[in-house]
């Protein structure tokens, strides 16, 4: 008797590995396997699960089955890459093409069952699944530390942090009220953290101005420890303006924006390493002179994530370790993967980046496009008149710039750090790219 439990849908395709894809594909032929029962009176049911394997994971990665069933695998290799699965109790496919299937005997389930890909480092890129008898131990977590897993797809309501520049105010004196909040919540997929932010959000809000506007910034400690910032776009004694400040009490920080470029703040109290690496950081964009229109404009902070336990801050001994379980555009690794920024081919595409750390540096990139004006802190190195191109924008902590480029056809251009262990960190997204009208 057949008891079908069904497989789950692929989740959105890891941009660092697609570029490289192979595009054959076949049918993968099922190989004999020989499984010894487990240690559990056989029921003679057998239980069929279809489990996919896309973006360098498998759907799904837990598989219960009744105790004492035959459980039998239909593995598809819907990934750009080909795959493998293989069982600690001796079970395996042959290799999987992509686009093909194999159908995997694992044998009389008793007692839990590791299984990953062979391949090599698809096992420690996190390629693993559990089968788990029903009322059997849980399944261990897969994924990088605390249980994170970079390349987990977010639940169906989760919603991306819109990544669109603010629009330049007319007027030239700006008043904020920047209120600190100590927020729990969702920082990677099954991930609650308690963080230290402005307004919120992490990033804080992104404030834009002009070379001579004034800003004027009255931060509140609504928190239950003392938080201050550092507003890098305005040049005065930070004595004042940057010290910590208690609980329930406020200040003003007032400064004229002399130079153009993106700007970070942060929080200014010790230790800072904690403050920033917990979710106190944001931008300001003062725009050049000469800034023109373009068709669309993103800002992109790039930051780390230490998670600390499950509800809690920050790890202070990972920050000073340099030991990130995340590195991530705009507060949540490779959100934009999932809800993809958006163009129409033929659009100029202008990104602001601003590396927060507060440890790694940034080398931002974007797959299948050529850079064709570069603003690295506070110059323009290269200009669309110019003969040559760039291929990335590189940054160090605190610094920042913005590229443009043209996006030529439609498709899905993948943006990366191209630190390659910071994008499959979840340093990562994809702009897709619609037809020209």
């Amino acid at each position: 008797m057949s008891r079908p439990l069904g497989g789950a849908a692929a989740g959105v395709g890891l941009v660092l590995l697609a570029v490289l894809a192979g595009t054959a594909a076949q049918r993968a032929a099922d190989p004999p396997v020989t499984v010894a029962a487990a240690d559990v009176a056989p029921t003679g049911h057998t239980t069929t699960v279809a489990v996919t394997a896309k973006d360098m994971r498998f759907h799904p990665d837990r598989i219960t089955v009744p105790p004492g069933d035959r459980l039998v695998i239909e593995v598809t290799n819907d990934d750009n890459r080909r795959h493998d699965l293989v069982l600690a109790n001796g079970a395996r496919t042959a290799t999987i093409e992509r686009n093909g299937t194999a159908r995997l005997d694992a044998g009389v389930i008793g007692a839990t069952v590791e299984g990953w890909c062979s391949l090599p480092a698809h096992r420690q890129a996190g390629m693993t699944l559990t089968i788990v008898p029903d009322g059997g131990a849980a399944a261990p977590e897969h994924g990088g530390g605390h249980g994170m897993d970079t390349m987990a797809e977010p639940a169906a309501g989760f919603t991306a942090r819109d990544a669109t520049a603010p629009a330049t105010p007319t007027g030239r004196v700006h008043r904020v009220d920047l209120h600190v909040q100590e927020v729990l919540t969702e920082v990677a997929p099954g991930v609650r953290q308690r963080m230290w932010t402005y307004g919120g959000t992490v990033p804080g809000p992104v404030l834009r101005g002009r070379a001579g506007d004034v800003f004027e910034v009255t931060l509140t400690n609504d928190g239950t420890v003392d938080h201050g910032v550092d507003f890098h776009a305005g040049a005065l004694a930070p004595d004042q303006p940057m010290r910590p400040v208690d609980p329930g009490e406020s200040l003003t920080y007032r400064f004229t924006a002399t130079k153009a470029g993106i700007w970070m703040y942060h929080c200014s109290t010790m230790p800072m390493l904690h403050h920033i690496g917990n979710g106190m950081y944001g931008a300001v964009i003062i725009d050049p002179p000469d800034l023109a229109d373009v068709d669309h404009e993103y800002v992109l902070v790039q930051s780390e994530l230490y998670a600390g336990p499950d509800g809690e801050v920050g790890d202070l001994a990972k920050m000073r370790a340099e030991q990130p379980d995340a590195v991530m555009f705009n507060g949540y690794p490779a959100q934009y993967a999932h809800r993809p920024l958006t163009a129409t081919a033929g659009d100029r595409v202008r990104i602001w980046v601003l590396d927060a750390g507060p440890n790694r540096s940034s080398s931002f990139h974007v797959v299948g496009a050529q850079f064709d004006t570069v603003y690295l802190e506070g110059r323009r190195v290269l200009g669309p008149d110019d003969p040559g191109g760039a291929q990335v924008l590189q940054l160090g902590p605190a610094s920042g710039g913005y590229v443009e480029a043209v996006l030529p056809e439609s498709g899905h251009y993948p943006f990366v750090s191209h630190s390659m262990v910071d994008a499959e960190r979840g340093a990562r997204g994809v702009i897709e790219v619609g037809p020209a009208a």
